[in-house]
């Protein structure tokens, strides 16, 4: 076990359910720094796809204000002592069908702010819990996309590419299902014609993987 929050009751599946046909949900965890984000205009392509066939909530990780885990808060954590809002996010992720994250590459992976989130987000018996010999995941999710954008000339899968084999690894936690990687990388080392020109052709790309998502 992970050490984190214990909550009375594991999330139920069932309790999801309505009687009257819905969209299925979908959450965007949205980390992009800039306003001019290559990476959210990826994003963006994506969504516009999306928004025809699911209900969109984005929760803005930079407005969340939630800190790293500190000695203080896992003690409280352990207490079962988490904020509201913070349970009602981690419950929110572990009811959503699917997921989409977007956050540049921040030195070798993702922006600090991104990871603090999840640390807050693994909240025992919300978005994992355990059998006895492992953890096991709560969530419902079965795809999260992965929007990113790289300046330096790494390529999806390379080993300097920790993002995408940390959500791997958090969706083996979690259980989320297919972690789906769509990258656009070297463009801090390209002429800006070609900049623009990879941009569209990778959101390009994230519009006919959100078409089978």
């Amino acid at each position: 076990m992970t050490g984190y929050s214990a909550l009375s009751e594991p999330v139920s599946s069932t309790g999801f359910l309505n009687i009257f046909k819905c969209m299925d949900k979908l959450i965007i965890i949205d980390s992009c720094m800039r306003e001019e984000s290559r990476t959210r205009v990826i994003l963006d392509a994506a969504k516009e796809v999306l928004s025809a066939r699911y209900d969109i909530e984005t929760i803005d990780v930079n407005a969340t204000g939630l800190p790293p885990v500190t000695p203080e808060m896992l003690k409280e954590r352990t207490s079962g002592n988490v904020p509201e809002n913070t349970v009602a996010l981690a419950r929110k992720i572990a009811s959503a069908d699917r997921i989409v994250i977007a956050a540049p590459f921040w030195d070798m992976s993702f922006p600090a702010v991104l990871k603090a989130f999840f640390e807050n987000m693994s909240l025992y018996n919300v978005t994992f819990t355990d059998d006895g010999t492992t953890c096991t995941g709560l969530c419902k999710c079965r795809k999260v996309l992965y929007i990113t954008t790289r300046g330096m000339d790494i390529p999806t899968g390379d080993f300097r590419d920790q993002g995408s084999s940390y959500l791997k690894a958090l969706s083996s936690l979690w259980g989320l299902g297919e972690v789906i990687t769509v990258a656009a990388w070297n463009l801090d080392y390209m002429p800006v014609e070609k900049v623009v020109g990879k941009v569209r052709e990778t959101a390009d790309l994230a519009r006919s993987i959100a078409e089978e998502f």
